[in-house]
């Protein structure tokens, strides 16, 4: 798990650079790469993040009741939008059963618009032990050429009915899913923040990307680390083929159904090794000559910043899933992308 956190957060792996002058005020070079320009590059303008709504904030807050919305059996009425009726079905096109159009124990939810148009609608209504048939007709695009524009009869059987019932907003709720807000009008302050928060990185992410594309267009490799091309492809090698042999068949022939020869997976996978290769020694040569350190107080920072934007409870979830050198590696490669984002020129295009 360790390992596949780290790789899917930055998949760069240390390289030790020693810098060997700059031959512009805007460059630098070293004995492996040579940047022409990193810094007041220009790149087209992002748009800063808008003032969050009102609405934004109930939408998020309803999406968190509705995470929390027990299942609640129906027996004593019909089915209603936004039900999920468990029904059994047959389709039949020009009397005949045809692949894929019956099944059993189906959970339907009611609006979800998983059938084809009309099926869903026509169990509203009806209730418990009802059976009955519904005449439709797939639409002109439908993904299967064979049905497309054909009419169809289903005869549909209602075994259940379910509704979710969302938990109501108060007080009491709020403190079941916050640790820093009691009552509902704080509660809505901290979403309020959060959005903020998820907006500026989002904006902050989109600026980085847009200006480390631009730095590594301007970078020349001189020479490549041997080992640690090698070391990037024997791994993602070794992937594909436990991938392969996950699936029961031969290397070759896994390749051969993701459309590659071997000679083309190996150029592929070659390329991919020293994109990687060469990001990680731009990013460390340029935190070397700009003097950008992992303070303690900046690494607690980032793994905040990287708990909360990955999706763990805190930061002490985010430590037992990664290795503390590659928690480091990805603080240092987000202080850098800072970095760059904070001295490029923005253009309106």
């Amino acid at each position: 798990m360790k390992r596949r956190f780290a790789a899917v957060l930055t998949g760069v792996l240390a390289s030790s650079l020693i810098l060997a002058g700059c031959q512009a005020s805007k460059g630098l070079e070293t004995k492996e790469i040579k940047i022409s320009q990193y810094k007041d590059l220009e790149v087209t303008q992002v748009s800063k993040p808008e003032e969050v709504t009102d609405e934004q904030v109930d939408t998020r807050i309803n999406s968190v009741l509705e995470s929390k919305a027990e299942v609640s059996p129906v027996t004593d009425r019909a089915v209603e939008n936004g039900d999920t009726a468990n029904i059994d079905f047959v389709g039949k096109i020009g009397g005949k059963e045809f692949e894929g159009g019956s099944g059993e124990g189906y959970p339907l939810e009611i609006g979800s618009g998983s059938f084809i148009p009309g099926f869903e609608e026509s169990v509203i209504g009806h209730k418990i032990g009802d059976t009955y048939d519904w005449n439709g007709q797939f639409p002109e695009n439908y993904g299967n050429a064979d049905y497309a524009g054909k009419d169809v009869v289903f005869t549909i059987t209602v075994n259940s009915i379910s509704e979710s019932i969302a938990p109501e907003l108060n007080d009491e709720f709020v403190k079941t899913v916050s640790d820093e807000s009691k009552t509902v009008d704080e509660y809505k302050t901290e979403i309020k923040n959060l959005l903020k928060q998820e907006a500026e990185d989002q904006y902050k992410s989109q600026l980085s990307t847009s200006v480390m594309e631009k730095v590594l267009e301007n970078t020349e490799v001189t020479k490549y680390p041997d080992d640690e091309v090698k070391k990037i492809t024997d791994d993602a090698v070794k992937q594909y083929k436990e991938a392969a042999q996950y699936q029961n068949i031969e290397f070759k022939d896994y390749l051969e159904q993701n459309g590659v020869t071997e000679k083309e997976f190996n150029e592929q996978i070659e390329d991919a090794a020293k994109d990687r290769v060469k990001q990680t020694m731009v990013f460390n040569a340029i935190a070397e000559k700009e003097k950008l350190e992992l303070t303690d107080e900046v690494y607690e920072k980032q793994l905040e910043n990287l708990a909360r934007s990955n999706g763990f409870e805190d930061v002490d979830a985010l430590k037992e899933a990664a290795e503390e050198d590659e928690l480091k590696e990805v603080a240092l490669y987000n202080i850098v992308l800072e970095w760059l984002a904070d001295h490029c020129i923005q253009k309106a295009s």
